[in-house]
């Protein structure tokens, strides 16, 4: 990830903060839609849930620039995902449900720059919480 990608990442997603709540609703809605067997492993009331999304997001985001900071938490959190039962398959739909919901809304603002920003900062991300959920390698298999 270049400098510049991580300033496109930060300025798009402070498009996204505001609208958080109705992000992470399509966020959601969209991730059960396109992988359904993943709906049993979350709560059904999804309130907490979604905020914590856009919690966790905001935090990623906001440690771009600082990447080794953000490498503790991502790992506890891949660590935790195991547990509620997420496999190293579902890293890429995440993925692709991510940056789905982003296109939708930010519109006009996505653009293929921002689009490659996006996608190789959450391959990096999550290649390094595949490799420390399931060892390296799980990852070398993504």
């Amino acid at each position: 990830m270049t400098p510049e990608q991580v300033t496109l990442i930060q300025q798009s997603f402070s498009k996204v903060a505001p609208i958080s709540e109705q992000a992470a609703v399509l966020f959601y809605d969209r991730l059960f839609e396109v992988a359904p067997s993943v709906r049993a492993m979350f709560p059904e009331d999804m309130t907490e849930q979604r905020k914590k999304l856009m919690g966790m997001l905001a935090a990623v985001v906001g440690g771009l620039s600082n990447l080794e900071s953000i490498l503790p938490a991502a790992s506890a959190l891949a660590k935790r995902h195991v547990d509620y039962g997420a496999k190293a398959e579902h890293y890429p739909v995440v993925g692709a449900t991510l940056l789905w919901t982003l296109e939708k809304g930010l519109g006009e603002a996505w653009t293929p720059e921002l689009a490659k920003a996006w996608t190789d900062a959450y391959g990096v991300l999550s290649g390094y919480m595949i490799s420390e959920a399931y060892g390296a390698q799980a990852q070398a298999a993504e």
